[in-house]
């Protein structure tokens, strides 16, 4: 692999313009086909293999045209002063609100508060709902714009007026704020971790062409395999962070060759065979993790998970021949100050063994390894101990801020109509092989309404064919409440008895029971997931260091720090602590995929750090080094690098939690603190104090697994004897900076 790399970076640096033109080309075409693929459709979410799926699937199967999936606006109107909304004036101004409302050129129909029955006990709140012809995508500005322009009107006859519903949602593309935040922030790392301007803005300048071949492509490709926005954001998000980094190895490492006396061309070289090996297999293991996501068998995940899998391996190959070649742009530019001064004097650079920070850190580890691993496993577990209470959801309106109207509108509705009108279940009664359908559907009514925890049940509608039922179930609790669990899962349990007495099935189905189905078959799915993605993981890991102990604790470290997180996303998101400094207004359920997201994005990232640390540990100790004096070495090299890739990482991912959307504060909140304690507990900690107390053993392997194991020479140990000057003419600098 080494030798293999090495001969790649040497042909990159003597080919340069051959490279850089080769990837100006590629982005220039997929930026052509990106700008020119026809715009993707808005593919409507699906999750197989769950009975809220299959119940809607059936609707749209027995209702044809029925809009199932038609963007919808529910419009609250609330009285002023304890007056009533069916006092005269305050009627008048409903009605008109409604007329105006149905008069938008995507709108479908309007309902009548007062004729269906949507005014409260006490009067003060009645409601209307807007369906149109198209879903939320869909919606124009123009139609976006009619229905604010429609609220605002309603609003100047003294009602309270909020609306909530997809078609509320902001349609815009992302703001692209986070990730302004995060590469200004990488900016300021890069630039005072090395000192030069050229060599903090090359790898920002191969991270963005990376990003943008990844984006233009994805762009291309969303109309005909159908991919959501969200595909797109997370390989932004991805290709950003580990561009960067793959990138800032490699600069770091050609660095301290050129320290070392060596030419550029030759450091070039030797960069790419010792760092650009880390790189892959870094790489490797974040596309494992990420493809993983596909096993779980929720589309969505798998189309994130692909999309940004597709960017890492963009950037992996960017790190490995457009970074090496513009090096050869500009081989003096990246040094330092000191180093640029030498070689314009026409000197060379003597590389000096310093102490730094990272051998004193080391040194302090090796000096006292079990109180230093017992603290940082204790603090971990402390923090992964909420994880015990973790509750899953989907949170809906009722989780962003109060300054919506969302937000209002679902507290309108639950004050005036009770909790549960939030959230209302559907039952489909599938009465097709029944001789009297009504009959049958009149009876899982009755017994449905009749269960504990129910509030009402609304008359069943049939189709045309007179063979299915659709009516709703509004519950007594919110939708994310326990008890609407439990009355979701207490109705699917009393379901044999029913479909035996009335001879036809049914199924309970909407947004809640969808909510809760995923929630359950994402807690089925995490185990199976973890098992694969690690599995493979520890194989790969196992190649590259030809160790048993150092995979198995690497993979135990991701645990430990992976559960910290998410027991820190409990603590702040569900419990409440500190909710208020993140601007976070209600607590509640974490979301269903956050768990399994944060577990694939986050190990690949881990496995980063692990593998260009420890490689280089493993280097020192297979070029004859003691263990010991291998774990102050790989720190000495690599602990500020790591450094300022994790709060890279960090900086990307917080950048999110300023957003107003609830969920996205959690995933930023979840990954940046995972970032933090995997970088800064677990590999700065625990792998010293660890590979301290492990010694020669930490580098055991059987000698029949040896034997049968690819050599893949991730330290480049069969570069060095040709590669030291004395052994090598010395290549002459053609290139000043």
């Amino acid at each position: 692999m080494a030798a293999l790399l090495y001969r790649l970076g040497r042909l990159a640096f003597r080919r340069r313009w051959t490279v850089a033109l080769v990837w100006a080309a590629v982005l220039a075409a997929v930026g052509l086909a990106g700008m020119t693929a026809p715009e993707a459709e808005e593919e409507p979410f699906s999750m197989p293999g769950i009975e809220s799926q299959e119940a809607f699937d059936l609707m749209e199967e027995r209702f044809p045209g029925a809009a199932a999936d038609g963007a919808t606006a529910r419009v609250v109107f609330v009285s002023p002063n304890g007056e009533k909304v069916t006092a005269t004036e305050n009627k008048k101004a409903v009605e008109a609100a409604i007329a105006e409302l149905g008069d938008g050129t995507q709108v479908a129909s309007t309902v009548d508060p007062y004729e269906s029955g949507a005014v409260s006990e006490d009067g003060s709140t009645a409601y209307t709902t807007v369906t149109y012809k198209v879903d939320a995508a869909g919606l124009t500005d123009a139609s976006h714009s009619h229905l604010d322009e429609s609220l605002e009107h309603a609003r100047d006859s003294g009602l309270t007026v909020e609306a909530g519903g997809d078609a509320m949602a902001d349609m815009g593309g992302p703001s692209g704020t986070a990730e302004a935040i995060g590469i200004s922030v990488a900016a300021v790392v890069l630039l005072i971790t090395f000192g030069s301007l050229a060599a903090a803005g090359l790898p920002l300048l191969t991270a963005l062409i990376g990003v943008g071949i990844s984006l233009f492509a994805i762009t291309a490709l969303a109309g005909p395999l159908g991919l959501a926005d969200t595909t797109s954001t997370v390989a932004i998000m991805l290709g950003l962070a580990v561009g960067i980094d793959y990138a800032l190895f490699i600069v770091s490492r050609y660095r301290e060759e050129r320290a070392k006396g060596r030419a550029p061309q030759e450091a070039v070289a030797l960069a790419t065979g010792t760092a650009g090996s880390a790189v892959v297999f870094a790489g490797l293991t974040v596309f494992i993790a990420l493809a993983g996501l596909s096993v779980v068998g929720i589309p969505m995940l798998t189309e994130m998970g692909l999309g940004a899998a597709g960017a890492v391996v963009v950037g992996v190959l960017i790190a490995l021949t457009l970074v090496p070649a513009l090096l050869g742009f500009w081989p003096n530019a990246t040094l330092t100050r000191k180093d640029r001064k030498a070689h314009r004097a026409g000197g060379t650079p003597r590389e000096t063994r310093k102490v730094n920070g990272g051998t004193r850190w080391a040194s302090f580890v090796l000096r006292r390894p079990l109180p230093v691993l017992l603290a940082a496993v204790a603090g971990l577990g402390a923090l992964a101990l909420p994880m015990t209470d973790l509750q899953l959801g989907m949170p809906g309106d009722e989780a962003m801020s109060t300054e919506t109207t969302q937000r209002r509108a679902y507290d309108a509705l639950a004050e005036g109509f009770g909790p549960g009108f939030n959230g209302p279940l559907t039952v489909v009664v599938d009465a097709k092989d029944t001789d009297d359908p009504k009959a049958a559907a009149e009876t899982v009514s009755e017994r449905i309404g009749d269960t504990e925890g129910v509030v009402s049940v609304s008359p069943a509608q049939f189709n045309e064919s007179g063979d299915t039922a659709v009516f709703s179930v509004v519950p007594t609790t919110a939708p994310t409440d326990q008890e609407t669990k439990d009355l979701v899962n207490t109705i699917r349990g009393d379901r044999p008895g029913i479909e035996s007495e009335v001879g036809a099935t049914f199924e309970v189905t909407g947004t809640t029971a969808m909510n809760i189905d995923i929630s359950e078959k994402v807690q089925s799915a995490l185990v199976p997931y973890l098992l694969v993605v690690v599995g493979l993981a520890v194989i790969l890991l196992l190649v590259v260091f030809r160790s048993i102990l150092v995979p198995l604790k690497a993979a135990a470290g991701f645990l430990l720090s992976v559960l910290a997180s998410l027991g820190a996303v409990v603590v702040v998101f569900q419990q409440g602590h500190g909710a208020d400094l993140l601007g976070v207004e209600t607590t509640g359920p974490i979301m269903s995929l956050m768990p399994i997201f944060l577990v694939g994005i986050v190990f690949g990232l881990a496995m980063d750090y692990e593998v260009f640390l420890v490689s280089r540990m493993r280097e020192a100790y297979v070029h004859g080094e003691r263990p010991a004096q291998a774990v102050t070495s790989g720190f000495q090299h690599s602990a500020r690098v790591v450094v300022a890739a994790a709060l890279i990482m960090i900086a990307v991912f917080s950048g999110f939690i300023g957003d107003s959307d609830a969920m996205i504060k959690m995933i930023g909140f979840g990954l940046a603190s995972a970032v933090l304690l995997d970088a800064f507990v677990v590999r700065m900690a625990i792998v010293p104090a660890v590979l301290a107390l492990l010694g020669e053993r930490a580098w055991w392997l059987p000698k029949w697994l040896d034997r049968i194991l690819p050599r893949v020479d991730v330290e480049g140990e069969a570069l060095t004897r040709p590669t030291e000057p004395e052994a090598r003419p010395a290549e002459k600098d053609l290139t000043r900076a």
